[in-house]
């Protein structure tokens, strides 16, 4: 009696371990909520953006590994690189791409039903990637930095600081449609200003160089235009226009962190954390095509102090006074 007990108790005890293992290896083949998250350049340069992305997933809930899981992939600069990875996204079966808006084009290319969320696009509209701003239509939505309306307040400031210059070179990549509105723009408040304005056009990294070589003799300032070209080159164009000696009006505080004079535009990072906001709500059930796109709340002047004394200038005390960060 006693045997036949114990041998129960084992079938018992072996049927409710197999139970457990079917209950695990559930658990473990569960496919968790998966993000597509696409850099225009590499893990470093983007690390300060990703981290701020992470952290307020983590705000609302997620945790990477256990409840959600985010694929890296990067460009490294060049732009033939986002099909690419976005077609590899689509294989992989993510639930929302994220990504910013150089990017977006490719990856709606690649689906038109994977949800897509953009930190950072320059004309949304314009470009084509939502039908307005209010109901974006379509598989995308996001963050819009309102680039082209910046170029103006960014002259201004660099008139400011430096009130005797009159001749200006713009640098711009011009397979971005975003970088030539923003050309136009800078043109016109240069007009306003009496600026001679030089505009030089790059198609890719090798163009930067010889682009310097043509307007360093003529140029006493230089404006850089977002993009993802002139973002993931960064360090070449400050390094450039040290060498030049030509103090740099830039879209954002990276710039400066590669030797760039001023910045001034939306705050990336705070971009960065609104977008997981929209990743959020799309992981419980929304529709992209039901969620406005928003605009920058956080803006930011930042001055390289460092830069600065290298070319020979004098920053006004006041002017220091109003920076959100000074770099030195």
């Amino acid at each position: 009696m006693a045997i036949h007990i114990r041998r129960r108790e084992l079938i018992v005890a072996l049927g409710g371990a197999a139970t457990w293992s079917l209950a695990a290896r559930a658990q473990q083949t569960t496919k968790l909520p998966t993000i597509g998250f696409l850099g225009a350049s590499t893990a470093s340069l983007w690390s300060q953006w990703t981290a701020a992305f992470v952290e307020r997933m983590h705000e609302l809930g997620w945790s990477e590994g256990r409840t959600i899981q985010i694929e890296y992939r990067w460009a490294e600069g060049r732009s033939e690189r986002y099909g690419e990875i976005a077609a590899e996204f689509v294989r992989l079966k993510v639930d929302v791409i994220v990504t910013f808006g150089t990017a977006v084009a490719a990856a709606k290319q690649a689906t038109s039903t994977v949800p897509i969320v953009f930190a950072i696009a320059a004309d949304p509209v314009g470009s084509g990637i939502v039908a307005s701003l209010g109901h974006p239509g379509g598989n995308a939505t996001g963050l819009s930095v309102q680039s082209t309306d910046l170029a103006g307040k960014r002259l201004e400031l660099l008139h400011e600081v430096l009130p005797n210059v009159r001749r200006l070179a713009v640098m711009a990549d011009v397979t971005y449609r975003a970088s030539v509105l923003e050309t136009t723009e800078v043109q016109a408040a240069a007009r306003k200003m009496s600026l001679d304005v030089d505009v030089h056009e790059i198609r890719r990294a090798e163009d930067i160089a010889p682009a310097f070589a043509a307007f360093k003799s003529r140029a006493q300032a230089l404006y850089v235009c977002a993009g993802a070209l002139t973002y993931a080159n960064l360090a070449r164009i400050s390094t450039l226009a040290l060498g030049a000696r030509l103090p740099t009006i830039n879209p954002d505080r990276d710039y400066l962190l590669a030797g760039g004079f001023i910045s001034y535009g939306p705050n990336y990072t705070d971009l960065f954390r609104r977008a997981a906001d929209f990743v959020d709500k799309i992981l419980k059930g929304a529709k992209p095509a039901d969620l406005p796109v928003e605009q920058p709340t956080k803006f930011e002047l930042v001055i390289n102090l460092t830069t600065a004394k290298a070319l020979g200038l004098t920053i006004p005390e006041s002017f220091l006074l109003r920076a959100d960060e000074v770099v030195e």
